[in-house]
């Protein structure tokens, strides 16, 4: 299997943000954030491993500014770390103002995904390239998020499966 670096499967995409996007006041959806997010992961995660994927976390989720009707939300996603079957993947959201230029970073998330194979089995994914320092930055961040996680669930299971 091929290793691939974090530019051959990074996502950029766009919307722009319509009424049904928002509450009465105009502002986007927290929901909608967190589909177009979810989307943007997802794309990385089946252009990285060429295969079906599912969500295994969200391990973190920040809404730092908000969206508005009309605004343009782009959402630029990327590889953080990969795994032997997992992959986390970094998303930022920004709104643009189209009228005036304003930019506002408007959310922030990591994602964790698990490829599949045909069965719906766990598969191997290619391992990750790191070119920059800000690959190797993100992924010693990433694989701290890691250790992180596994001792939660670790925890969770030694408390019989109740979180907190």
């Amino acid at each position: 299997m091929e290793s691939k670096r974090v530019s051959d499967s990074t996502v950029i995409m766009a919307q722009l943000m319509n009424p049904q996007d928002a509450n009465p006041a105009g502002n986007v959806h927290g929901g909608v954030i967190m589909r177009l997010i979810d989307t943007a992961a997802g794309a990385v995660a089946v252009r990285h491993a060429r295969s079906n994927v599912v969500t295994a976390s969200i391990d973190r989720l920040d809404f730092i500014r908000p969206a508005f009707i009309g605004d343009l939300v782009t959402l630029k996603a990327s590889l953080n770390y990969v795994g032997r079957t997992s992959v986390e993947i970094g998303v930022r959201v920004e709104a643009e103002n189209l009228l005036t230029g304003d930019v506002r970073h408007t959310a922030s998330a990591y994602l964790s995904f698990v490829a599949l194979d045909r069965n719906g089995r766990p598969m191997e994914v290619p391992h990750l390239i790191l070119e920059s320092d800000d690959d190797i930055r993100r992924n010693e961040e990433a694989r701290a998020r890691r250790e992180m996680r596994i001792n939660e669930r670790r925890k969770e299971r030694e408390r019989g499966g109740r979180p907190g």
